[in-house]
C-alpha cells in the first residue's frame, strides 16, 4: 500500500515522501480501515517541522496524517462495538498517528460512526477539529448561558467551534473577515466582529470563555476582554507547566515547560483568568456525542480544498499559506 511518510524534521521543506510498504496487522483492541479520506491540519506541518517534537517526539520514517475516515474491513478479537463495513472517523491516538495511508491500524477506543448524512469528504474534516473543541470546552468547564468569544472564527475551526458552542448553549462571538460574516452568522454566531474595523478589544469586556485561534500578541487581548476568573484556552500559543502536569509529562518537561509557559502564566494572573493550551487527543466516545451533536442538528463542515492522496504535498502547502474558509481533504478513491 501507499503511504506519505515524514523522513526527517525540516523547518523549510514540508514535503512528505509517497513509499509503498506492508499493511499493517491489527492488534486484538485495533481493527484494519480502509481509508478514504483523510483531513489535512496545521498540526501535520507542525510535526514535519519539528516544532512539536519535545511534546511528540516521533521516530522516524513515521507515516503522516492525524484524522481520517473510512470503512473497517477487519476488527481483533477484543472489539465488541465495531464491526466489518462499518463506516468510522477517527482523530488517530497521538502515539499511532498515519492517516496519510491506503490503510490504517486503529484502537477500536479512538474510532467513532459517521453520521450517515455526511459524505466522506465531510467526515474528514470532523474529528480532529470537533475534538479540539470538545476538550477545550471541558478545560473551561463550560455552562450554558455564558458568552464565549472563539477568535479567528472564520477558519475550520471557528466552523466548528461555532455550532457545536450553540448546540451547548453558549452565546457565541467571533472576528474575521467581513466577506465570511453572512457565513459566520448562518452557523450560529449571535455576534460577528470584522477585524478591519472593528477592534474587538473595544467592542467586548465580561466574556466568560475565550477559544484562542490566533496567539501571539492576540493572546494578550484576548485576556482583556474577559471577567475575572474567565478561563482562556489557546491552540496556538505555548504549552506551559499546568499542561505539562496534566498530560503527565516526565518531571524534566514540566520543569522545561514552566519556563517557557511563564510568560502567559504571569499574563493571566496579570488580567485574573485561567490559561490553558492543549494537545487534542482521541477519544471516540466524544467523538460520537459529536456525531449525535451533527445529527440533531444536520451540522455541516465547511470544506475548502478537496486533493486525490498522490498530492498530498500540494495540500499541505495549501494548509500552510493559511486563510482557508474551512478543511482541506485528502481523497483515497472516487467519493463525493
Amino acid at each position: 500500500m501507499q503511504v506519505a511518510q515524514l523522513t526527517k524534521y525540516d523547518k523549510h521543506n514540508l514535503k512528505l515522501e509517497m513509499v509503498a510498504v506492508a499493511p499493517p496487522q491489527i492488534a486484538d483492541h485495533e481493527v484494519l480501515v480502509k481509508v478514504t479520506a483523510a483531513g489535512v491540519n496545521p498540526l501535520d506541518n507542525l510535526i514535519s517541522r519539528g516544532e512539536i517534537k519535545l511534546l511528540l517526539p516521533y521516530k522516524l520514517p513515521q507515516t503522516a496524517g492525524n484524522e481520517m475516515v473510512g470503512i473497517i474491513e477487519k476488527v481483533g478479537k477484543n472489539v465488541t462495538n465495531f464491526k466489518t463495513g462499518d463506516r468510522i472517523f477517527a482523530r488517530l491516538p497521538l502515539a499511532k498517528i498515519g492517516a496519510f495511508a491506503e490503510y490504517v491500524a486503529v484502537d477500536a477506543k479512538a474510532l467513532a460512526k459517521v453520521p450517515a448524512y455526511l459524505s466522506d469528504i465531510e467526515a474528514a474534516a470532523v474529528p480532529l477539529t470537533a475534538l479540539t473543541i470538545m476538550q477545550a470546552f471541558e478545560l473551561m468547564n463550560i455552562q450554558a448561558g455564558k458568552t464565549i468569544f472563539i477568535s479567528g472564527g472564520t477558519g475550520g475551526v471557528g466552523a466548528m467551534a461555532v455550532p457545536l458552542a450553540k448546540a451547548k448553549g453558549l452565546r457565541v462571538i467571533t472576528n474575521g473577515n467581513a466577506l465570511n460574516a453572512e457565513r459566520v452568522l448562518k452557523l450560529g454566531a449571535d455576534q460577528f466582529l470584522d477585524y478591519k474595523t472593528q477592534d474587538y478589544t473595544q467592542e467586548l469586556s465580561g466574556v466568560d470563555y475565550v477559544l484562542d485561534t490566533l496567539g501571539g500578541a492576540e493572546t494578550e487581548k484576548q485576556m482583556s476582554v474577559m471577567k475575572k476568573g474567565g478561563r482562556l484556552v489557546s491552540l496556538r500559543g505555548m504549552p506551559n507547566g499546568e499542561f505539562a502536569k496534566r498530560t503527565g509529562l516526565p518531571r524534566w518537561k514540566q520543569l522545561l515547560l514552566g519556563v517557557a509557559g511563564h510568560k502567559y502564566d504571569k499574563l493571566a494572573t496579570k488580567y485574573g483568568v485561567h490559561y490553558y493550551f492543549m494537545n487534542v487527543e482521541s477519544n471516540g466516545a466524544q467523538l460520537q456525542e459529536v456525531a449525535e451533536i451533527f445529527n440533531q442538528k444536520q451540522i455541516k463542515p465547511s470544506i475548502d480544498t478537496v486533493y486525490p492522496f498522490e498530492q498530498v504535498n500540494e495540500a499541505l502547502e495549501k494548509v500552510d499559506r493559511g486563510h482557508s474558509k474551512g478543511k482541506t481533504v485528502l481523497t483515497f478513491s472516487d467519493v463525493k
